[in-house]
């Protein structure tokens, strides 16, 4: 069954025309009341991001998410992602089985490997360990889920852990945990062969551009021996939804280029944003979700039905937006861009 859903990083970059920045406490609080919002309109998944830096509000999704859980009845709350490398293997998974009991089972597990690496000093890590790090740490959370009581042999990054209990243990016996990648081969056929669920940031260029790789992800895990059922697909990309497309584009583009231009600062593959290559990205062709709810939902049809996806998440909003619409496009995207597209598929699947 297809899952349709939102994710976010809390951005609190400058609004446009007033230029005030949304404090982190503020921005926070808004992202309750998306949540809610979002379960109020049958959207299937809310996932938060974890960063370290001052233009995002969020360091501990998985706090957001609980507080996020009290009031909703129905909606699975994610990371996007736990930096597991910078983290404890133990306390992720404590931390999220918390978050399950409060949502009577609805909590969700997304890993990263960290794309922003603030993280990694402030916790006392060294970039140099980057891949060992989320390899070891990794290998570690998926056997807390797997065993109740844990028995672990640390190596470089982990500690040994002898006949131990791990509490509180999940509602439904195990967390779901997805891996996140940017979309390299080599962490894809990694992810294949421990036959875990992949979850793809599209965030440029064509999204079809992913087909390939995810074939590639599919034909290797069920040559390790994994079943369908196991191997799922989603992506996120960024997205925005208004009365109409001209409406959209126009909304959007100053939030996302401020967001894309600080981060172009800090690094060298990173381009400011220009207009040209931000209408080429709204279009028919490229990675960013915007416009009506009727040209969002036919642009996401497409891309779901072309990588053959069982979840999509639109990235809203990328840069800071006031937070009335913010709401009132989530709303627009429950209420107009979700039907659409499910009964699209539903009639698909009779």
């Amino acid at each position: 069954m297809l899952e349709l859903g939102i994710s976010s990083f809390g951005e609190t970059t400058p609004l446009e025309g007033s230029k005030k920045v949304i404090s982190h406490d503020e921005r926070i609080r808004n992202m309750i009341e998306e949540i809610e919002l979002a379960d109020k309109l049958g959207l299937d998944i809310y996932a938060i991001g974890e960063h370290h830096r001052p233009d995002f509000a969020v360091s501990a999704p998985e706090i957001v998410l609980a507080a996020g859980a009290v009031n909703t009845k129905h909606i699975k709350l994610s990371s996007a992602t736990t930096n597991i490398s910078s983290n404890d293997p133990i306390r992720v998974f404590q931390n999220f089985a918390t978050i399950d009991a409060i949502s009577n089972g609805r909590a969700e597990i997304m890993l990263g490997r960290g794309s922003f690496t603030e993280s990694f000093p402030l916790f006392g890590y060294n970039l140099e360990d980057y891949e060992e790090l989320f390899e070891e740490k990794k290998e570690m959370l998926l056997e807390i889920n797997e065993n109740e009581i844990l028995n672990w042999k640390g190596e470089k990054f982990t500690h040994d852990v002898d006949n131990k209990g791990v509490y509180p243990r999940p509602v439904n016996e195990k967390l779901p945990i997805w891996i996140a990648t940017g979309g390299s081969i080599d962490s894809t056929l990694k992810i294949a062969e421990r036959g875990l669920p992949i979850v793809y940031a599209i965030i440029g260029g064509n999204p079809l551009a992913f087909k390939k790789l995810i074939e590639l992800y599919r034909a290797f895990g069920k040559e390790i021996g994994h079943s369908s059922e196991k191997l799922k697909v989603a992506a996120h990309s960024w997205g925005f939804v208004w009365d109409t497309t001209e409406e959209a584009i126009e909304k959007y583009f100053w939030p996302t280029k401020t967001l894309v231009d600080q981060i172009s600062k800090e690094r060298p593959h990173w381009i400011p944003l220009s207009k040209e290559r931000y209408l080429n990205s709204v279009g028919p062709d490229g990675a960013m979700f915007v416009g009506s709810p009727e040209d969002v939902a036919n642009k996401m049809i497409k891309v779901i039905e072309e990588l053959g996806l069982n979840r999509f998440m639109l990235h809203l909003p990328v840069g800071s937006m006031p937070h009335e619409e913010v709401l009132k496009s989530i709303k627009l995207y429950g209420e107009k861009v979700v039907p659409i597209v499910r009964k699209y598929f539903e009639k698909k699947e009779k």
